[in-house]
């Protein structure tokens, strides 16, 4: 079995503050392009599974994004006209079988640290989800600040299905949040699919759109989060994560101290001068 996704192992990435339009990605496709990196799952044949290094590259891409000065949003999506089946049957659910629970232990840290990284990064990511979505593509999905849908896909959180709890890399605490403790409580226990349009009604998905028109469109959104103030949009980002571990009294004077220093940047003062002038700003993201 592969060891590289062991801590302390990480793949290549540029080191902090250089570009990643030439990082060359082992596991998964990678574009640049306007401010945007468009992340591709890229083994169709099997309706993108993951495997123990795909998860680990994964992760350390995510973790490398706030040092990345090219990149101010991320798009995931899956070649083939499938998003991710989840991991691999044959090279992570056999081998785990084998493994001592030390083994276990590390490999279930590993995907959750991928969790981690994706909500850590101030970038946006959003979910570009056709076809097949499943088990940790479904994960990948939850994990995501926005997720784009088509008519024909669907979603299993499919943990139940394979003998394992519903708790996996934090669906139980941030699946609720999306769609609300009964909708969550229901999908973890019976790993049914959720449809498109379903998934649309209950907030997990902000949009369900034509299937030849989905990438484009969740790189539109992409780009235009670029146009605006990135630097508060990252604010925007780790408030909406951290806020959720506060009170009511706490969260606003997070929210005071974060608006503050939202006020001393240059995008907010180029914000000002073009509305007196009757413009459009132009922002920066400093």
């Amino acid at each position: 079995m592969s060891q590289r996704y062991l801590p302390g192992q990480p793949h290549q990435l540029p080191r902090h503050n250089q570009s990643m339009a030439l990082y060359q990605p082992e596991h998964f496709l990678l574009s640049v392009k306007g401010g945007v990196a468009t992340v591709s799952l890229n083994r169709p044949e099997r309706k993108n599974p993951l495997s123990f290094d795909s998860y680990a590259e994964l992760r350390d891409f995510f973790r490398a994004l706030p040092y990345a000065p090219d990149i101010h949003a991320v798009v995931i999506t899956g070649e083939g006209g499938n998003f991710c089946s989840g991991g691999d049957v044959h090279e992570i659910i056999g081998p785990l079988t084998q493994l001592d629970m030390p083994g276990l232990l590390a490999f279930t840290r590993m995907t959750g640290d991928l969790v981690k990284a994706m909500r850590a990064c101030p970038q946006p990511i959003i979910a570009a989800i056709d076809g097949v979505c499943a088990g940790a593509g479904a994960i990948l999905a939850m994990a995501s600040d926005l997720r784009y849908g088509t008519e024909r896909s669907k979603t299993y959180f499919l943990f139940n299905k394979v003998g394992l709890a519903g708790c996996d890399m934090g669906a139980c605490a941030l699946l609720p949040r999306i769609i609300g403790q009964g909708r969550a409580s229901e999908l973890l226990f019976t790993g049914r699919g959720l449809g498109a349009l379903e998934a649309e009604r209950w907030g997990f998905y902000n949009r369900v759109c034509e299937a030849g028109s989905l990438l484009a469109d969740a790189q539109a959104i992409a780009a235009q989060l670029v146009a605006g103030p990135t630097f508060a949009n990252g604010i925007t980002k780790k408030m909406l994560q951290q806020e959720w571990n506060m009170g009511v009294d706490e969260a606003i004077e997070a929210e005071a101290q974060a608006q503050a220093i939202c006020m001393a940047t240059n995008d907010f003062h180029r914000a000002y001068h073009a509305f007196v002038a009757k413009q459009t700003p132009i922002f920066e993201g400093d």
